[in-house]
């Protein structure tokens, strides 16, 4: 595939509370080694040479404070701006795309503050895909068996061999990814990621392989294996 020149910007909604995490302190805050979990995925994000800006999208509240206690304390590279985030996660992205100053050809990756251990080396395929196709995301097929379930009782085991997991970062056109954003927003439709906003416009996504080590920190559990991880050297931060 011809790779195509253009900017690529970075939104990195980071807006959660840590009630799973069972902490007081915001995960995107919680400490990974040397730093928040937040500085450890700006890091990582920053590292690659194609992105051109990152914009992170947090509450008005904590503006001062991650500017100051994460960009500024950690010398977060390539940071264009903190943007003020929404009610939801899918009103913040659609502030950090207004925000984020790019052209319709441009393209968009989305990704979640708390994912630190995103594979780098797949970041010029969802780039490639995304410039050609108008979107990818990042996925791994499901292994476990899985049931569909009401009131407590299994209605029918799901065929898994046409499952994935959704993992971030999502790549998008930024001119696709607005529209699909402000069609949703006029219509009231809520999506569980941005890709599925894209899909419910009726446009296609496509997959790059993830990585099982593309956890998402949300529970205490994840936090533990995160740190485990980087305490044996199986993953690194950097």
């Amino acid at each position: 595939m011809a790779r195509v020149i253009m900017n690529v910007h970075v939104l990195v909604p980071a807006a959660g509370v840590g009630r799973r995490v069972g902490s007081s302190v915001k995960k995107q805050y919680l400490m990974l080694g040397d730093r928040p979990l937040l500085a450890a995925t700006l890091d990582r994000l920053a590292e690659h040479p194609r992105i051109t800006a990152i914009h992170v999208i947090a509450p008005e509240s904590e503006q001062d404070y991650c500017q100051k206690e994460v960009v500024e304390r950690y010398a977060v590279k390539k940071i264009a701006g903190v943007v003020v985030g929404g009610a939801e996660r899918q009103d913040s992205v659609r502030n950090g795309l207004l925000a984020c100053g790019a052209n319709d050809d441009d393209i968009v990756l989305i990704h979640d503050a708390v994912r630190p251990f995103f594979p780098l080396e797949q970041v010029d395929a969802l780039i490639d895909e995304a410039a050609q196709h108008g979107a990818s995301l990042l996925a791994v097929p499901a292994q476990d068996t899985v049931k569909e379930v009401v009131d407590g009782r299994v209605t029918q085991t799901v065929d898994r061999s046409r499952l994935w997991l959704a993992q971030t970062p999502q790549a998008f056109r930024f001119g696709l990814i607005h529209e699909a954003h402000q069609r949703a927003h006029q219509q009231g439709y809520q999506g569980t990621d941005d890709a599925s906003l894209v899909e419910w416009c009726g446009w296609p996504v496509v997959v790059v392989p993830g990585s099982a080590y593309n956890l998402k920190v949300t529970t205490p559990a994840d936090l533990a294996l995160a740190r485990a991880l980087l305490a044996s050297g199986e993953m690194e931060l950097t």
